[in-house]
This record gives structure tokens, C-alpha cells and sequence, in this order.
């Protein structure tokens, strides 16, 4: 089950596509936004990075964070930050502590075959350090506009 809003964000302490580690308390006092991916370089993880990139400069306006998070390893990250020119940080969680903490590790079917994988997910966490929406089952276009709005209201940028 995915984490619900109104729950306390998990704690973590991942590192990014720089190696640097990023923690929850890095953030305290502030919104930020959490999305989980599948996988670096493929089409829809792409084109979500690359949306949210573009928007950077936005969410950065309003104080607000943006952290890609997959099972991928740093040296993945770093590969696919330099291909596409990506300004999000990545988190590479390749123990899947924070992904499962999220309830997005899930059984996935594909063409009859059945693995476990990342459900698409977004989690815009409120200065309290609360969870204050959750998307779920994302679908890629549109979506990371839709979140820089919640993220506005949330900051109180409106």
C-alpha cells in the first residue's frame, strides 16, 4: 500500500547522482517533492526527469526541491543526468529501503510475466515533514505541472 497523506515522510539517507547523501533532515522546514521511477533511460522515466528539469527553475522559485528516487545505482544516475542534461537531484536507492517505505515496490505484470518493479509515484511532502498529496500509478505527461501547482499551494506561493 502506498503511504498516504497526512503520514510522517520516512527517514533517509540516499546518495545522489553526485554521490552526495541527501536526508530527510535536509529538508526540515521546507516542502519537497519525491518521485519514484522505475528506471533510468527508458522512455517514460525520460521524459518525467526531462519534465521536471525543465520546471526546475520554477520549483526552485518557490523553495521547493524536486528528488527523483529508483533503485538505480549512482554511476547510472550520473550517466543519465549527463545524457539528458537533467538538473533534478537523483537518489539512488538501491537497497529500496525508502521505495518500500513508500509502498511503491510492487509486483508488476508484463506480457504475462510477473516481476516486481517501481509503481510510478509522486509524494509532495509539507514543511511539517508530513506527506501532503500522493500521486499514484502516475502517467508522465502533464504530471510534473501538475505538481509544481500542488507544490505552489503547499508553499504558499499560490
Amino acid at each position: 500500500m502506498t503511504i498516504s497523506p497526512g503520514t510522517p515522510c520516512p527517514d533517509f539517507s540516499l546518495p545522489d547522482e553526485s554521490g552526495k547523501t541527501a536526508t530527510l533532515a535536509d529538508f526540515n522546514g521546507k516542502p519537497f517533492v519525491l518521485y519514484f521511477y522505475p528506471k533510468d533511460d527508458t522512455s517514460g522515466c525520460t521524459r518525467e526527469a526531462v519534465d521536471f528539469s525543465g520546471l526546475r527553475s520554477e520549483f526552485d522559485a518557490i523553495g521547493v526541491p524536486v528528488l527523483g528516487v529508483s533503485p538505480d545505482s549512482v554511476a547510472k544516475h550520473r550517466k543519465f543526468c549527463d545524457k539528458h542534461d537533467l538538473t533534478v537531484r537523483l537518489l539512488a536507492d538501491e537497497e529500496k529501503t525508502l521505495i518500500g517505505a513508500f509502498g511503491v515496490w510492487v509486483e508488476k505484470s508484463m506480457y504475462g510475466r510477473k516481476y516486481m518493479g517501481v509503481d510510478r509515484t509522486t509524494a509532495l511532502v509539507a514543511a511539517d515533514g508530513t506527506v501532503a498529496r500522493v500521486w499514484e500509478k502516475v502517467k508522465v505527461p502533464g504530471h510534473a505541472e501538475e505538481v509544481l501547482k500542488a507544490a505552489r499551494e503547499v508553499a504558499g506561493a499560490a
